[in-house]
């Protein structure tokens, strides 16, 4: 539906939302197309204004919009008004149901961590079961719900239209296949049960961060489908070449000396550790390499692990001392085999894999920016008004106790702050100069320097508490840092007393970690102070930024290694340990039988530490990969493994090293742009100088100062966000016109008004034209992007249409300029007349001067405008400034 506002004749677009109760008292409503329309252009559309990028956990929200009933019938039986019907809409819309459902998904996804892959009909594996039924069952119910409320497939919002909504159908589906199929041989619908776990994506979609980071990744999938088709040629021309080169090349006896397999039979002597008294007897055997070239899979398999980096250098010798076919090594044999490696190394390693990652991280910055690709604000913009809307002023402690206000001057005062840094300095080179064994006079040494250095810290504490009180200097978490520390310095300094004092009794807390340890941290105290540099301001700006950015990749890489944890664990917990790393990468600190220890193992895979190795112990291999004995399954020769194992190993590590764990990068580079751009351009990391010095002329943090303080405020800040305290006072004056914030009855100016201007002015948003057109266009932008802003707040950093006769901080500067100009035309005039001695000409020349403003020439125009004749620009000010900044 479409309406017309009151005023100004702009189309805007309207939702009706009809009740249950109407549908059944009025059925023609359902009927009408064009209501339906409107619905569905409202969810399509009126999504909230979240960038694809991950935001901070404290935009979580697990509200979701509700969407109206189809007009269709479902499953051809249930109208739209039909009263079952619209009770379970009714259901599955209610804000308790979601939270009820996702506290399921989390339980039933906790609980399939909580399995004993050894003991499968252990009396805990029992009661998982049952309370799999349990879930399982809520999960059936919801769907059937879900169905009936929305329809099944056919027309438009019916349930199967959603991709999460298939996920759902589709665990919920495996999950009812494996309760009636148990049996070991259907092992497959066992490895689809672990499915339900994905199901946390859904539910963690109420936030629209990460669900637009699963959308983005994704996408970037979708767009580097010609590189991964380019690689993969590539990988299978390198495979077939190392087939031609190695094909059955890679086979030798335990015995060095026997070169084929007709020879490598019956038994030798082999001596322990070399030693010719320790003989034993071993049978000899031909072997093949764990990786070898005899087929292209294989070969490509193994390609593929030398492209990781992962144990490639024992390959390459392999190579070089590879023979003939069917033939042992020879030392040294083809050394110029290495060029196959190093020419793949380069072009697949480097290059392909590099420009793959290079690809993803590009498709998802792009991707971030689509939400906002017809928006007229840049992101630089875009992430200055969101600072200037969401910031707020910050409290300053000024005692008003005379004595109080010296101690407190005398704490806060710079001299004061670097002396506590360098004896911080001081403190951390003293903590570092122990060594094992130092002689007693010098332990008694730095003994005594610790008791100063805690004393003169103690002293800190008691100055910083006289000036600002228990409250106030506690409710600062550096301060509660700096008491924990040194309370922790007195404990330490008691119990070495109380060791001299015992010295045949061993220190209390010795096997803890000492309290100088954390002395250590005291050090961190110094970014306060390098902070203040704009370099190392920037710097730590990026870096918190980029942590705030952070949790929404964290979470979707936590999901994935839970998925896999849980899937490993189904599929490799039973498989036997080995005595050791020499004999099998599976062993009592590597292995899938309990959750923790999985995710170990797959933390460890992610680095690529020997990931090949673990998945060459996790696939069938007859003999060699045996069950555990608890299993029951011990004598079976087949063994616990599967060749599920290379397609797990190689998609997680496909998906964790070369795609996720480099959304780390992509978010990180996104925020390290501003490292490396112009400094003159007004960015984010400026604007919390603004709130710090706003604390000067606000310590109660009320959120408004006198107009008059505005000036000196910006004076204090430096270029692009302020003045800087060279800039002349007219000139600033002359700044402040264009900045038309509201004024105050009581001559005060808000912060985010003031704050907006500034952001506002400085990277010209909506600065040219008729200001009353600005303004409206700037409105439409914030109701658009930042739909969660009060319109008490809109109005005060972007005045409506209408208030013409509001006084505001450029009226005012106008007026003043005017009023200095007019002075120093009149003191000119006179000292002119002065000079030539026309006092008869004085009252006329005035009153010429103030008939109008137009015979007073360009400069009083200048000085109204904004430009003053001290500071002349080749770009004259848009026109909106001159008319608006004096007349309204």
């Amino acid at each position: 539906m479409e309406r017309t506002t009151r005023g100004k004749g702009l189309l805007c677009q309207g939702v009706f939302r009809t009740p249950a109760r109407k549908l059944r008292k009025n059925p023609s409503l359902k009927e009408a197309p064009f209501l339906y329309l409107a619905i569905q252009t409202d969810l399509d559309t009126l999504e909230d204004g979240v960038s694809a990028r991950p935001r901070r956990l404290s935009e979580f929200n697990t509200a979701t919009k509700k969407q109206p009933i189809p007009p269709a019938s479902s499953f051809f039986i249930f109208s739209s008004t039909n009263r079952f019907r619209v009770f379970c809409h009714w259901f599955c819309n209610h804000s308790h149901f979601g939270n009820v459902i996702l506290v399921c998904i989390m339980v039933s996804s906790a609980l399939l961590a909580a399995e004993d892959p050894i003991h499968q009909d252990s009396q805990r594996n029992q009661i998982l079961n049952y309370c799999d039924y349990f879930f399982t069952s809520v999960f059936t119910i919801e769907i059937c719900l879900k169905m009936i409320s929305y329809g099944f497939v056919i027309h438009d919002g019916a349930f199967c239209r959603s991709a999460f909504n298939l996920l759902d159908l589709l665990v919920v589906c495996v999950s009812l296949v494996s309760i009636y199929w148990k049996s070991g041989a259907i092992s497959v619908v066992k490895i689809l049960r672990v499915l339900r776990v994905l199901r946390p994506l859904r539910a963690i979609n109420r936030a629209k961060g990460l669900k637009h980071v699963v959308q983005c990744v994704i996408v970037a999938v979708k767009t580097i489908g010609n590189i991964v088709l380019v690689t993969c040629l590539l990988q299978f021309m390198f495979a077939v070449i190392g087939v031609q080169l190695f094909k059955g090349k890679f086979y030798k006896c335990n015995d060095g000396s026997k070169m084929s397999k007709e020879e490598c039979r019956g038994h030798f002597l082999t001596f322990a550790d070399g030693d010719i008294n320790k003989p034993s007897i071993e049978k000899r055997e031909w072997e093949r390499n764990r990786f070898h070239f005899d087929d292209v899979a294989e070969a490509m398999l193994t390609l593929f692990t030398v492209s990781t980096f992962e144990g490639w250098p024992g390959l390459l010798y392999v190579s070089i001392d590879s023979n003939a076919e069917n033939r042992g090594p020879i030392h040294n044999f083809r050394p110029i085999v290495a060029a196959y490696y190093i020419i793949y190394i380069i072009i697949i390693a480097f290059f392909m894999v590099n420009i793959f990652v290079g690809f993803v991280i590009v498709t998802f910055q792009n991707e971030g920016e689509q939400e906002y690709k017809n928006c007229e604000l840049d992101k630089n913009q875009r992430n200055c008004i969101e600072f200037a809307l969401k910031a707020k002023p910050v409290r300053r402690y000024i005692p008003k106790h005379r004595f109080q206000y010296k101690v407190w001057w005398f704490v806060t005062s710079q001299p004061f702050e670097y002396t506590i840094f360098v004896l911080i300095m001081i403190n951390t080179i003293t903590l570092a100069m122990k060594f094992n064994e130092q002689p007693e006079f010098y332990t008694k040494t730095l003994d005594i320097l610790n008791i100063v250095f805690s004393v003169v810290f103690a002293a800190e504490f008691i100055f910083k508490v006289a000036a600002f009180r228990f409250k106030n200097y506690f409710g600062d978490p550096w301060n509660v840092f700096d008491f924990i520390i040194v309370l922790g310095s007195f404990i330490d300094i008691v119990y070495d007393r109380l060791n001299d004092e015992t010295p045949g009794k061993e220190r209390p807390g010795s096997s803890l970690i000492s309290v100088n340890f954390f002395r250590l941290f005291r050090v961190m105290r110094l970014v306060k102070l390098l902070s203040r540099g704009e370099g190392i301001r920037t710097l730590l700006w990026t870096f918190i930024k980029s942590f705030q950015a952070l949790p929404y990749v964290a979470l979707l890489i936590i999901m994935l290694f839970f998925i896999y944890a849980v899937i490993g664990m189904q599929v490799f917990g039973r498989i036997r340990l080995g005595s050791s790393a020499e004999e099998s990468h599976i062993h009592r600190n590597n292995h899938f039988h309990t959750f923790p220890q999985a995710v170990l193992v797959l933390f460890r895979s992610a680095t690529g530490e020997a990931w090949q190795e673990i998945m060459l112990d996790c696939s069938h291999r007859p003999n060699i990969v045996l069950c555990d004995e608890e299993t029951g399954e011990g004598d079976n020769k087949e063994g616990c493994g599967s060749d599920i194992a290379f397609p797990y190993f190689i998609s997680f590590y496909v998906l964790c090293s070369f795609l996720i764990i480099n959304l780390f990068v992509a978010v990180i580079m996104d925020n390290f742009d501003y490292l490396t751009r112009d400094w003159s351009i007004l960015g984010p990391h400026h604007l919390d100088e603004f709130i710090r010095l706003w604390s000067e002329y606000d310590p109660d943090a009320k959120g408004r100062i006198k107009h008059l303080d505005v000036v000196t405020l910006l004076r204090k800040i430096s270029p692009p966000l302020g003045f800087g305290k060279l800039c002349p006072h007219r000139v600033a004056c002359k700044r402040l016109v264009s900045m038309n914030m509201p004024l105050n009855s009581d001559g005060t100016v808000l912060f985010n008004a003031t704050l907006f201007a500034v952001v506002r002015t400085s990277l010209h948003i909506k600065t040219e034209g008729n200001i009353d057109d600005a303004n409206e266009e700037l409105r439409a932008v914030i109701k658009k992007i930042w739909k969660r802003t009060s319109p008490k707040l809109l109005d005060q950093v972007v005045p409506p249409p209408g208030v013409d006769d509001e006084v505001t901080v450029g009226k005012f500067y106008a007026t003043f300029l005017i009023q200095d100009y007019f002075r120093r035309f009149k003191k000119r005039k006179e000292q002119e007349l002065k000079d030539g001695d026309k006092e008869s000409h004085n009252t006329v020349t005035l009153q010429a001067g103030l008939r109008t403003l137009h015979d007073a020439g360009p400069e009083l125009k200048r000085a109204i405008s904004g430009n003053l004749e001290e500071l002349i620009d080749d770009n004259p000010e848009p026109m909106h400034r001159r008319n608006h900044s004096l007349f309204g």
